[in-house]
C-alpha cells in the first residue's frame, strides 16, 4: 500500500481531549477515498455507498504527521472497493484501518452505472507518451 497523503495535526484537528477528533480523521478518509475512485474510475460521479467498522488503534496529537494510505481490493460492476490504513509519519505506528469501503459510479442520471475497470491503474499508464 502506498502512503501519498499526509496531514499535520493542527490544534483546530482536536478533540477535548486533546488529541485528533476521529470525525476530522474520518472526513479526510473520505474525501481521500473519493478521489481515489474517481481516479480509478475516470468519472468524477462517484458516492460512498459503505464504511465497514472503523478500527481506532491509536490517537494522534497536536503536531503529529499522519498518512493515508488507500488502495483498491476490488471492482464491481459499478463498484469500487478500497481498504484504508492510517499511520503516523514518524514512528509508523498504526492510527486506524478500514477494511472495506465501496464507492458507486453514478451516471448522468445519478443512477448506478458500469465503470468498465477491472484493475487498479497508475498515473504512469494514464500519460500520454
Amino acid at each position: 500500500m502506498n502512503f501519498h497523503t499526509r496531514k499535520w495535526i493542527k490544534p483546530e484537528d482536536l478533540n477535548p481531549n486533546g488529541s485528533l477528533f476521529g470525525g476530522s480523521l474520518l472526513r479526510w478518509i473520505d474525501e481521500e477515498a473519493a478521489i481515489y475512485a474517481i481516479i480509478q474510475l475516470g468519472n468524477a460521479q462517484v458516492v460512498t455507498k459503505y464504511i465497514s467498522e472503523i478500527n481506532f488503534a491509536s490517537s494522534a496529537r497536536q503536531g503529529d504527521i499522519i498518512e493515508l494510505g488507500i488502495t483498491a481490493t476490488h471492482f464491481g460492476t459499478t463498484s469500487i472497493t478500497l481498504e484504508c490504513h492510517v499511520r503516523n509519519k514518524i514512528t509508523r505506528k498504526s492510527i486506524l484501518t478500514i477494511d472495506r469501503m465501496v464507492f458507486v459510479n453514478l451516471g448522468e442520471d445519478g443512477v448506478p452505472a458500469p465503470h468498465g475497470q477491472t484493475e487498479i491503474t497508475y498515473i504512469k499508464d494514464r500519460l500520454d507518451g
